[in-house]
């Protein structure tokens, strides 16, 4: 199950630790994020080493759509009324600012970088589209309302961004690495005051950035009741058209589109990992409906974390922990918001202020309804008394008919059938015996 990027790119190998070192910063996680960050502090001058438990981008970032885009959804009306309009306003220009220092180092890289326009598109009443074009207005930011887009199907509206992009994140990532100081097979076990201890060796370090997509420390931060995580599918299809530009669903349950050489990227089913779905099923029967010519060359799927207020987490881990840093809750924009988080973490190491750290800060708020869901999901799967049951915080798996994966409907770790682990936060596999395949 190989995503389009995986058949088309490789990544250079990097040796494991072997000995005890020191640095200036330890960034802990080989996705875009980690080396984002890893490349942005090298760049300011800091000394910096990046620590990889597998292989890098062999995660989330492999499995990306790689839409380069500050439209991340109908957000900003939704931000304007959480956070108000200075913080709003420091989110949209961190992304902005990300879209543009992504778009600069691309002139250099060969990534298949394109400009798109992106659109958000609705089913349903336009209500939605309006409150989010007053938003922009008030923001200043440059959309349009529009009517008619290239898609096989009506819809009710849809806003528009122009001078968007999309790329190839693994030839981007590859881009990237050059020069930088990084370990792979090199898991860390433990995180204490000013170093990491890891499998091969203890890593000393001023500052310490996780970038391990849901985080794993569990003492502190609360990242375990702040986040769910959601899970998704995708068909790259060859012989269907290029509809000339990106494009999501409004109310984030419904499709994404795409094109790469020739071939359209189809995205949905999205569902909170852990529950049952249709899996890659429900976008095959639509593309056989709009493009029965049409055939899927691969197909994979994605996994996402997801805040309570839909902006990420990035900043201090815990207030508690003055020189740890999280970076995690892409909430499935991940591609500017790698960015934005390197450009954000260098401004904190380096001791300077930035417009955007409250915005982005994990310790704001927590006071919303999906408060109330994740610990609810929590509690339920604690108590449900079956086995196989996740090694990070008890909770009882669930059988994964589509993937053939046990996966926890809590905070998202997945295991293959074997044990394996497949997706954090957990940090260790399964027993074996205790992860047979349910009958059906």
């Amino acid at each position: 199950m190989e995503s389009i990027w995986e058949k088309t790119a490789q990544l250079p190998k990097f040796q494991p630790l072997r000995r005890d070192l020191h640095t200036d910063v330890l960034v802990i996680g080989g996705g875009l994020a980690g080396l984002l960050c890893a490349h942005e502090l090298a760049r300011a001058g800091m000394d910096c080493v990046l620590t990889e438990a597998g292989r890098l981008c062999g995660g989330v970032t492999k499995n990306t759509t790689a839409k380069l885009t500050v439209q991340h959804g109908l957000v900003y009306h939704k931000l304007l009324k959480e956070f108000g309009l200075t913080r709003t306003q420091a989110y949209l220009h961190a992304n902005q600012a990300a879209l543009e220092r992504i778009r600069d180092l691309c002139q250099d890289i060969p990534c298949d970088f394109e400009e798109k326009p992106n659109y958000v598109y609705t089913l349903d009443s336009q209500g939605e589209l309006d409150k989010e074009m007053a938003a922009l207005e008030r923001l200043d930011c440059p959309a349009a309302l529009v009517s008619e887009t290239a898609l096989p199907f009506p819809v009710a509206g849809a806003v528009r961004f122009d001078q968007q992009a999309q790329f190839h994140p693994l030839k981007f990532a590859a881009g990237i690495v050059d020069g930088l100081r990084i370990y792979e097979h090199t898991r860390v076990l433990e995180v204490k005051t000013g170093e990491a201890v890891t499998d091969a060796g203890t890593i000393k370090a001023d500052h310490i950035v996780v970038t391990t997509h849901f985080p794993f420390l569990n003492k502190f931060g609360c990242y375990w009741l702040k986040l769910y995580q959601s899970r998704s599918y995708v068909l790259a299809l060859k012989g269907a058209p290029d509809l000339d530009g990106m494009y999501v669903d409004a109310s984030g349950k419904g499709l994404s589109f795409r094109n790469y050489d020739g071939l359209l990227l189809l995205g949905g089913g999205a569902h909170r990992t852990g529950r049952q779905s249709a899996g890659w099923a429900g976008l095959e029967s639509f593309a056989r409906r709009h493009w029965p010519d049409a055939r899927p060359v691969c197909r994979w799927a994605a996994q996402d974390c997801m805040t309570l207020d839909g902006a990420p987490y990035i900043g201090l881990y815990s207030p508690r922990l003055p020189r740890l840093y999280a970076v995690t809750g892409f909430n499935k924009w991940g591609m500017t918001s790698s960015m934005a988080a390197a450009t954000l973490v260098t401004d904190l190491v380096l001791g300077r202020s930035s417009p955007c750290q409250d915005a982005f800060a994990p310790s704001r708020s927590v006071f919303h309804p999906q408060l109330a869901a994740n610990t609810g999901e929590s509690v339920l799967n604690l108590l449900t008394p079956t086995r196989p049951r996740c090694p990070h915080m008890g909770c009882a798996l669930k059988y994964n008919r589509q993937e053939h994966s046990w996966d926890c409907p809590c905070h998202g770790s997945r295991f293959a059938e074997d044990g394996r682990l497949l997706d954090g936060p957990a940090t260790g596999n399964l027993i074996h015996d205790r992860t047979k395949r349910p009958k059906a």
